[in-house]
């Protein structure tokens, strides 16, 4: 469904033309929210959940919105408030968030609220950056570097055997070359320390794979007490992880940063962190590594304002991102400006699926990233691809 004036779609403007007069064109004229399968039966958590917002001067703008559920709760959110931003400036992105928030406040407004929000916020923040011929990472205050390495992000490890979790690190570790990797569970959240041992001997044989120095992590996603927490991060610093991500349930916040603060790993949370007052909260409890998403909270706005809540309060920022497209490459461009950055960026989806979208798919070279320096977010985006696959 698309929101649009009479005029809206009376031409195909080019995704990539550099307006140039921003006032003029900049001036809302459609916005248009749904979702990508990129192959036939995709399940909806495989498809994307995509935002695209066309001004007056023939600029699009592209973001993207958490795919749970395939993102069709923030999708529709986008298409109640898509009518009365007609018109709007987009370079006014941050008043309109902030107006946008408090109208659907009521609706929680973590999750498909803040979704909502990240996908608009990121496509006007594309949609600047091409009208003023300027790469976001500029508009944000310059990049500290524009190679950025990487942490392999390997999920679905709960049921799997030993043998299997390491068949798979081993691929990934081979034609990635990449900086660091992260082990994922991924299991049922409604399973407490389910496998504990078996979890330990997963991650023993993974140090072993790859050897004493090799930067490792665990990502329990929210499957243990703390007294099982207390029992994984303590094997964790044995083998000399790095990190050990959402040990216990998110809603959690003072379990989450009792553990934090008894063990020597770094823990990490806040990926199901929606808000800036949220992330204020489990930085307080004592958690000093967090991990907000690009796409969950915000977009990069939202991820500007805890990079600066994480200075002041001196934690960690190492945001959680498991989309391969738009919101990997907005996420790269918010870590290029971020002068004490810890940890490798997150890539957790190399399997080029959404490549046929892309003239510039973001893939990795020789362990890293290159950040694109085209204006916005520097991706040019097939628009006839995304119609063939519309959902």
């Amino acid at each position: 469904m698309s929101a649009g004036r009479e005029n809206a779609n009376a031409s195909s403007p080019d995704p990539g033309r550099v307006g140039s007069s921003p006032v003029s064109d900049t001036l809302i004229a459609a916005i248009d929210a749904f979702q990508v399968s990129w192959q036939p039966g995709d399940s909806p958590g495989r498809r994307t959940a995509i935002v695209r917002v066309r001004t007056e001067g023939g600029l699009t703008g592209y973001g993207e919105a958490s795919p749970m559920l395939g993102g069709e709760h923030s999708l529709q959110i986008v298409r109640d408030f898509a009518p009365s931003l007609l018109g709007q400036d987009a370079l006014d992105q941050a008043v309109i968030a902030d107006r946008l928030m408090h109208k659907y406040v009521k609706l929680g407004p973590e999750g498909a609220v803040t979704g909502a929000l990240a996908a608009l916020d990121i496509a006007l923040w594309d949609l600047k950056g091409k009208a003023l011929g300027l790469p976001v990472y500029k508009l944000l205050g310059g990049a500290w570097r524009t190679s950025l390495p990487f942490y392999a992000s390997i999920g679905g490890n709960a049921d799997r055997s030993v043998e299997d979790v390491l068949r798979i690190v081993e691929k990934r570790f081979k034609a990635e070359t990449p900086a660091a990797i992260k082990i994922r569970l991924d299991g049922d959240r409604t399973r407490q320390d389910y496998d504990i041992p078996g979890d330990i001997a997963k991650c023993r044989a993974v140090r072993e794979l790859v050897g004493a120095d090799f930067p490792l992590a665990f990502d329990a996603n929210n499957q243990y007490s703390v007294g099982g927490a207390m029992r994984v991060g303590r094997a964790l610093e044995d083998l000399g992880f790095l990190w050990f991500e959402e040990p216990v349930q998110h809603y959690h916040v003072r379990a989450m940063g009792e553990v934090a603060q008894r063990l020597d790993i770094t823990v990490s949370a806040a990926e199901q962190t929606y808000t800036t007052q949220a992330l204020v909260d489990i930085i307080n409890a004592g958690v000093r590594m967090v991990q907000p998403d690009i796409i969950k909270m915000g977009g990069i706005t939202g991820l500007m304002q805890c990079a600066a809540i994480c200075f002041a309060h001196g934690v960690e920022f190492v945001p959680h991102q498991t989309q391969p497209g738009i919101g990997h490459v907005a996420n790269l461009h918010v870590l290029s400006t971020i002068m004490h950055s810890t940890k490798p960026a997150e890539y957790a989806d190399p399997s080029g699926r959404m490549d046929v979208a892309f003239r510039n798919p973001p893939t990795p070279q020789n362990g890293v990233f290159q950040l694109p320096d085209g204006p916005g977010l520097g991706l040019e985006i097939i628009d006839s691809e995304l119609e063939k696959r519309r959902h």
